[in-house]
């Protein structure tokens, strides 16, 4: 199984929460999207070292966009 963290919607990364080699625990909140001018956190839905970064602050992503992966 993957270890992914998603975006559950189409938005801009306002603040990355993690970085690599970080752990987290199921739940712990990752990265914060605005979406129609709301922030929303997006939670690591497993434990986890954190392998890859794949967004920065600002940049425009997608639904179901591979934000983070995890080890």
């Amino acid at each position: 199984m993957k270890k992914e963290i998603l975006s559950p919607m189409p938005g801009t990364v306002i603040k990355l929460l993690v970085a690599e080699g970080e752990s987290l625990v199921e739940g712990q909140d990752a990265v914060v999207i605005e979406s129609m001018k709301m922030e929303n956190f997006i939670k690591s839905p497993v434990a986890g070292k954190v392998a890859q970064v794949l967004v920065a602050p600002e940049e425009k992503v997608a639904a179901r966009q591979v934000l983070v992966r995890l080890e």
